[in-house]
């Protein structure tokens, strides 16, 4: 089998039903190109080739997310298998759909998202607390993405960067207007606002993709963390899911086992893997630029950019 890079922004991996291949998601991620490779069908992922400094060298990684490819074979190709040369990549970093069958044979699992399929395994004391929240004055809205005004995303913005603040996120995460602003372009998406007063003081970004609901972006303003309308938030999502007719995949914590894993688990009915694929495209080059770069981080990939 063979792999070709395609400069086309993604367009021939993408599908605007599905969120994380959405050309407006493409679009905010900056995607660059679609990695195809040969096969019936023909296994097509939009990725971010970037430029590996010194020397000229390049590699790729999926777009943020759960994006995998386009179309799953009913075997999934061995990367050992197939050649990368005429790519030039050096390596490629993807991020696969959320469960069991993958784009590529192997992978890492990366970890479990919590899944939610109705309001039936929320917790009866979770239960309590968002009633609780809700005779405080507590409200929730939904709003489909395109039709979100822009105060309304500035609350958002608000309630998201001071959970960035809060949390230490790395730069990766802070993103500028123009970001959620197109994400909220895609027609799986949707804007959840936690109220009080008239005021939004935690919001969430839902999206479709897959055969879930995705819980993407969120977060709390500093002046709400006493009431956590998070809860709101969560319970509306997966109020919102179950009339879909999708489980609602509520993501994981920064690592297992964290509060934040902990605080998803409570909302949660199961469980679903997600797995990465760290792929080496020109092992010559890769350990030579590892080797230059110094020792890594168990488990980071690539090793060069640790």
């Amino acid at each position: 089998m063979k792999a070709r890079l395609i400069e086309d922004g993604g367009a021939a991996a993408s599908d605007p039903e599905q969120f994380f291949r959405s050309p407006a998601f493409l679009e905010a991620e900056a995607v660059t190109h679609t990695l195809a490779i040969d096969g019936d069908p023909e296994v097509r992922l939009p990725v971010i080739v970037r430029e590996i400094d010194p020397g000229g060298k390049v590699d790729a990684i999926s777009p943020y997310g759960y994006p995998g490819a386009l179309e799953l074979p009913d075997e999934p190709p061995d990367p050992a298998r197939i050649d990368w040369s005429e790519t030039g990549l050096v390596s490629i970093f993807v991020r696969d759909r959320i469960g069991e069958r993958p784009c590529f044979a192997g992978g890492a699992l990366r970890s479990r998202v919590h899944v939610a399929e109705g309001t039936g395994g929320i917790r009866k004391r979770l239960r309590e607390q968002i009633r609780r929240n809700e005779r405080r004055g507590w409200d929730t809205r939904l709003l489909p993405g395109r039709t979100v005004e822009m105060g309304q995303l500035r609350a958002f913005e608000l309630a998201y960067a001071e959970t960035m603040v809060r949390t230490g996120a790395a730069a990766r995460y802070l993103y500028p207007t123009s970001y959620f602003a197109r994400l909220l372009l895609s027609d799986p998406s949707w804007l959840i606002l936690a109220e009080r007063e008239g005021a939004a003081r935690a919001a969430a970004i839902a999206v479709v993709s897959d055969g879930y609901l995705h819980y993407y972006l969120g977060g709390t303003a500093d002046k709400a963390l006493g009431d956590s309308p998070m809860k709101n938030l969560f319970w509306a999502m997966i109020e919102f899911g179950a009339e879909l007719g999708l489980p609602v995949n509520l993501g994981g914590g920064v690592k297992p086992g964290d509060s934040l894993d902990d605080f998803k688990r409570r909302f949660a009915t199961a469980q679903a893997p997600w797995h990465t694929h760290e792929l080496v495209c020109d092992p010559v080059a890769y350990d030579e630029l590892a080797a230059s770069a110094g020792e890594a981080p168990e488990g980071f990939f690539p090793a060069y950019r640790a």
